[in-house]
């Protein structure tokens, strides 16, 4: 391949890159304002997550135009091929951040008004502070093309989960002691759980980061610990399966 077509292949590349970087940073900044529109009952800036929720879906088809036309073009093997791959799945996963972010935005503007304890939201906060730390730490891994740190996030990923079995527990408790947080309690549960799946996606960023560097899988099955599905509760008199 002559000297500039290859140097114009690298710009290529560094052009996709950089958009996936970018695109990146707007998932961590809506999942980060989505929480912070819960904790602080903001709508307003719950709107704006639903609404740029927009722009990051535009980012991803961006991002998968360019990667089809690089390969269309370039026709690429290898390490290369590996990275616009990559590149195309990490989008499609950040894609899904931001879905995951725009619906707690909604749950909030739904809750907006009701009158919640401090107390029902402080789990969610604790459980979107380690999803933030993996994502935050997962787009550092891409960036960096550092294999060690994508492994790191990975195995992190059954932490969330009993976190997050740990918070679903918590809040049906707060809804069979007080009937009154049956409402905000129901969205506190969608609001974890999709918090829980924004962590998910992280490692499924995590394990292309891994294949992009190494050209292997992970050698192993992810490490999950989400019993969420096995609660069982006491109500008075009889019992039922959460």
């Amino acid at each position: 391949m002559p000297e500039h077509t290859v140097s114009s292949f690298d710009q290529e590349l560094k052009e996709i890159g950089r958009k996936v970087v970018e695109m990146g940073g707007l998932a961590e900044r809506l999942v980060a304002d989505s929480v912070s529109s819960l904790i602080k009952r903001d709508g307003a800036l719950a709107q704006k997550v639903v609404l740029l929720d927009t722009t990051v879906d535009q980012m991803q088809r961006e991002i998968e135009d360019r990667a089809i036309l690089v390969i269309a073009k370039r026709q690429p093997v290898a390490n290369d091929l590996r990275e616009i791959v990559s590149a195309i799945r990490i989008a499609n996963d950040l894609e899904r951040i931001g879905d995951l972010a725009k619906n707690v935005g909604k749950r909030v503007m739904a809750i907006e008004g009701e009158y919640h304890p401090a107390k029902l939201v402080r789990g969610v906060e604790h459980i979107s502070d380690l999803v933030l730390e993996q994502l935050k730490e997962v787009l550092d891994a891409y960036a960096a093309r550092n294999e060690a740190k994508a492994v790191e996030v990975w195995g992190r990923d059954s932490a969330i989960d009993t976190m997050y079995t740990s918070l679903f527990r918590e809040l049906l408790t707060y809804m069979m002691e007080d009937p009154r947080n049956i409402s905000v309690c129901t969205h506190l549960l969608f609001c974890a759980k999709n918090i829980e799946r924004i962590g998910d996606h992280a490692t499924n960023v995590a394990e292309i980061v891994y294949y992009m560097v190494t050209g292997q899988n992970l050698p192993e099955s992810r490490p999950k610990a989400d019993a969420s599905s096995e609660t069982t509760l006491a109500f008075p008199g009889r019992s039922a399966q959460a």
